[in-house]
């Protein structure tokens, strides 16, 4: 059997998820320019994940967090971001990879993304495999990756990369 290793709907969500980096990155170096804020919802049980114990008791499986005007020592890596935040008037770590992240959000630009948190043993899993090199195999429980861009007047639209996937004969 032939292995087909392209893995396209990864490739289009690591390309997303680098636009949530790229976003970071440029909120750590310059602050966040007029009315952009951003909305990070990730999975708080992720490997990888670090937070204080109280915060992870309250959000045990989610947790969505805004960075606006109070955030502090925003540190943006290749494959993860901390922040501090205030919580009950307290300054808190979070360390968060990018892999964690289900949802970020820009709405001063009506611009969202969602996600499927992905852990290190999703990486390795499932090669496609099919009978013949021209024979397209499709993954049965591949993630996918939504992109939702609202126009101007509000109206939205949600694009599931799974509708432009065949199915296998």
């Amino acid at each position: 059997m032939a292995r087909d290793v392209l893995r396209y709907d990864r490739m289009i969500e690591d390309a997303l998820r680098s636009v949530v980096r790229d976003s970071l990155k440029k909120a750590a170096e310059t602050g966040l320019p007029g009315n952009h804020h951003f909305y990070i919802t990730f999975a708080t049980g992720h490997d990888g994940v670090s937070m204080p114990k109280q915060l992870r008791a309250q959000h045990s499986e989610e947790m969505t967090i805004i960075l606006q005007h109070q955030y502090w020592d925003l540190e943006v890596g290749e494959d993860s971001f901390a922040v501090s935040l205030s919580f009950n008037r307290a300054q808190q770590r979070l360390h968060i990879p990018y892999a964690a992240i289900t949802t970020f959000a820009d709405p001063s630009v009506q611009l969202g993304l969602q996600f499927q948190a992905r852990n290190a043993e999703d990486e390795n899993e499932a090669v496609i495999e099919t009978d013949s090199p021209e024979k397209p195999a499709i993954a049965e429980n591949g993630d996918r990756a939504v992109v939702q861009a609202e126009a101007q007047d509000g109206a939205g639209e949600v694009i599931a990369l799974d509708s432009f996937r065949k199915n296998s004969p």
